[in-house]
């Protein structure tokens, strides 16, 4: 049994808004919060494992524990893990007020055989004594805490586990959509609310939605302070059916209005593309599935349409696919390394270009922000050292490690950091970031880019236009 991994890097994304200094944390419908790059490998053959546990649950935690310390990019102190285990389990028995549970001690040996068979030793022992005290899905619940708890016991935000929901939020993200919606962006600000940002075209932009709504009611629920992923899930539903949303703009005072709006089977484009002039604008809002193809094609396109000059928009971008980032790189960068990989033990991996660059994208500017981060840096980080193109505004998030998803058995999945990577130049990014060749501040805010207001997209658009007289 060999199961599918893909490598991911994940950070959290934390937008402010100009108006009022709100800040809110960014969500997007179908989306995980965070920066990610993707790569594919294998977990190897597991029948052995699992022969012998037998108990799902117990081979999960056996398998979270032997990943985290053979897979992370640090070394990992044997004790760890299983401390991290025992902390989440009993936090999870003190809320159901069971704070008297006692679990059993587990010293762990720096084996990953051993300390696996202990953390599924633990995990059994909170399932049998306390399961049922936990409530009808205590098992379950237990497991999650479990998993969860080792994961996150190396501190880092970007190793997690991440439930069924989680990761086929992910997997849907990555692949475009395809889901009965009514296409916009969802974030949730700082005091609970709920913001949105229709996306042009579908079923929200037509009914007259716009950017910056608050939106203060689902089907007549309440919204605000529910978890996103809850809002999400009220909103989306089976093409064809009505969802009802009362709202408000964030930017002005206004009255509320409702909007009833039929859902459709949504694909997110990852690529919004505009000539202006004889610039060719190319907004790029992740690396998914999809995003090599609809850049080409929107590069071609402007190409043909007498295009002397190009914008990528990476600002906000949080990353994605590992292979799109180096598909899109590619179409600038006719030979060389794209980016390095470097794991624990110093095996270093190149992924080069891949030989089918398009001729005459010159001059291109690269717009990026604070939130511009990792395949979006390692893009922008390759097209800087090859000095094809200009970086216009203000230094990158700085994400420089590598995250690989590991599947398991019920669907759900394995989040460890286990590399970090190096632009072309050698340069590691890792909370530094990439320095921009032309500063241009502003603050990030969705409802000013691309208007008279944007001053970054103002400035790309002048160098433009001095190099190509």
């Amino acid at each position: 049994m060999s199961l599918p991994i893909r490598l991911v890097l994940t950070a959290l994304l934390v937008v402010a808004l100009a108006a009022g200094g709100a800040i809110f944390i960014g969500y997007r419908t179908g989306i995980l919060a965070g920066q990610s790059v993707l790569q594919v490998a294998t977990t190897g053959d597991l029948r052995d494992l699992f022969a012998q546990h037998g108990d799902p649950d117990a081979f999960m935690a056996d398998l979270a524990l032997r990943r985290l310390e053979t897979s992370y990019y640090k070394a990992v102190a044997p004790n760890t893990p299983i401390d991290g285990e025992i902390e989440a389990l009993h936090h999870l028995l003190t809320a159901k007020k069971l704070g008297n549970a006692n679990l059993p001690g587990a010293p762990a040996s720096g084996n990953p055989s051993q300390d696996g068979a202990r953390a599924a030793d633990v995990l059994a022992y909170a399932q049998d004594h306390y399961g049922a005290d936990v409530g009808p899905n205590g098992r379950d619940d237990l497991t999650d805490a479990a998993l969860r708890g080792i994961m996150s016991s190396v501190h880092d935000p970007y190793t997690v586990y991440l439930s069924p929901r989680e990761i086929r939020g992910l997997n849907e993200s990555l692949s475009g959509g395809n889901f009965g919606g009514i296409g916009v962006y969802i974030y949730q600000l700082k005091d609970g609310r709920i913001l949105v940002q229709p996306i042009e075209s579908l079923p929200a932009a037509r009914s007259g939605m716009k950017p910056g709504e608050v939106v203060d009611s689902v089907d007549g629920k309440a919204v605000r302070n529910l978890p996103i992923d809850r809002v999400e899930e009220m909103i989306r539903g089976e093409a064809g059916t009505t969802v009802r949303l009362r709202a408000h703009s964030f930017y002005k005072h206004s009255a509320e209005r409702t909007y009833s709006i039929v859902r459709e089977i949504i694909h997110v484009p990852t690529v919004r593309a505009k000539m202006e002039g004889n610039i060719d604008y190319i907004r790029l809002s992740d690396f998914g599935t999809t995003s090599g193809d609809e850049v080409r094609k929107a590069l071609l396109a402007g190409r043909a349409a007498g295009a002397r000059g190009y914008i990528l928009d990476l600002r906000d971008n949080g990353g994605g696919l590992l292979d799109a980032a180096v598909e899109i790189s590619s179409l600038f960068v006719p030979q060389g390394t794209i980016v390095s990989t470097i794991r624990r033990d110093g095996q270093r991996t190149s992924e080069e270009a891949l030989g089918d660059a398009i001729e005459g994208l010159h001059p291109l500017v690269i717009l990026v922000n604070k939130y511009t981060a990792s395949a979006s840096e390692i893009t922008s980080g390759a097209l800087q050292d090859y000095h094809l193109a200009t970086l216009i505004g203000t230094r990158t998030f700085g994400k420089g490690v590598v995250q690989s998803i590991f599947p398991l058995p019920d669907q759900a999945a394995l989040k460890i950091t286990t590399a970090r990577y190096l632009t072309p130049a050698g340069r590691d990014i890792q909370h530094r970031g990439i320095d921009p060749d032309v500063v241009v501040p502003q603050d990030p805010n969705p409802s000013i880019v691309d208007t008279p207001a944007d001053k970054q997209l103002a400035a790309a658009k002048a160098r433009l236009r001095q190099l190509i007289r």
